[in-house]
């Protein structure tokens, strides 16, 4: 997600966090090919950290992508006290919103859910690693 130079850049506790569909009816396997990759700070026990969000918002940056496509880019959002959603498009219509984000652990492994409007999936996260 981010190249050698501007991984070299981050504040510390940053990763990159890789959420790939888990499984569902649709989808009884999961799918890899879909789900979103997230830049942001992580603290010790591996939660989304909000002090240094605040010191870098501009840095949590969201892909989500399909089958190989990159289908949008966005921003990590933090909203007191502890709400954090995925933000692509001015306004509320497109953000997607995480089920209890602030007390979620990044580790591999764990389940995360996302809703969109009035869909919600669960997400695995795949990859939580420094950079």
């Amino acid at each position: 997600m981010t190249d050698a130079a501007e991984a070299q850049d981050q504040p510390l506790g940053f990763h990159h966090i890789r959420l790939e569909l888990a499984r569902e009816p649709g989808h009884p396997q999961g799918d890899a090919e879909i789900g979103y990759d997230i830049l942001a700070p992580l603290d010790d026990e591996r939660r989304l950290n909000a002090a240094i969000w605040r010191a870098a918002p501009e840095r949590c940056r969201v892909r989500r992508f399909f089958h190989g496509a990159t289908m949008t880019f966005g921003r990590l959002r933090h909203a007191a006290p502890d709400r954090w959603f995925l933000d692509f498009e001015p306004g509320q219509a497109d953000d997607v919103r995480g089920f209890r984000l602030a007390d979620e652990r990044f580790r591999v492994g764990e389940y995360v859910s996302l809703t969109q409007g009035a869909d919600t999936q669960t997400y695995v996260v795949a990859r939580a690693e420094p950079v």
